[in-house]
């Protein structure tokens, strides 16, 4: 996914909320879908998640003065949001369904393949079904690790983000990603889910933290 620029973007957002809130909706889309499919294992509940989150977002942002938009930490607001959009809707939330290919053709926020990919197609097809399989172990975390593990090892934030996005401390918030990396570690080996996957999975997997 391509970096953003959230100080150029809270600005935009300051000076001019319709005009520059398409930018937004482009430049977040498609990792809050990849966020909300972590968290809830079904597409079409991504999809929904994502698209109420943007909403909210919008209705806080045109309350907010101007000064307020632009000392906004965008993207861990925009992920405070979509996390209390997914857990409003926990209560009524459907049977997990396997994740496949998000809104931009990745794999749930995973670095795409490039276009000159050497491997052979039932390679590719092999290492997509390892991917979903993956996903839909993540799925099945407690809530209290998911999310953590999710921000921490998918959407790549920081600790401090992490905390100020779940409202919990960070070392609380450092013990559920480290608890919730075992847990996911465990239950690939259950699942006999091999950890020779592309980067962004393997790392998930094995736990590295950067």
């Amino acid at each position: 996914m391509e970096q953003v620029d959230d100080g150029a973007l809270t600005r935009a957002l300051a000076a001019d909320l319709d005009g520059a809130f398409e930018r937004l909706v482009r430049a977040y889309q498609d990792r809050l879908y990849a966020f909300g499919l972590r968290l809830t294992g079904s597409p079409r509940d991504a999809e929904e998640i994502a698209q109420d989150a943007f909403v909210r977002a919008y209705r806080a942002l045109a309350r907010y003065p101007a000064e307020r938009v632009e000392s906004l930490k965008l993207r861990a607001w925009l992920f405070q949001v979509t996390v209390n959009v997914a857990r409003n809707r926990a209560r009524t939330r459907r049977p997990a369904e396997v994740p496949l290919l998000s809104a931009d053709g990745t794999y749930d926020g995973l670095a795409e393949r490039p276009a000159d990919d050497p491997d052979q197609p039932d390679e590719v097809a092999e290492r997509h079904e390892e991917q979903d399989r993956v996903a839909a172990v993540v799925a099945t975390l407690p809530e209290r690790y998911r999310a953590a593990v999710v921000l921490r090892h998918i959407q790549g934030l920081s600790y401090q983000e992490i905390a100020a996005v779940l409202g919990q401390p960070a070392g609380t918030v450092k013990s559920n990603v480290h608890r919730g990396v075992a847990y996911l570690r465990a239950a690939l080996d259950a699942a006999g889910v091999s950890l020779g996957t592309p980067e962004g999975t393997a790392d998930l997997a094995a736990g590295r933290a950067s």
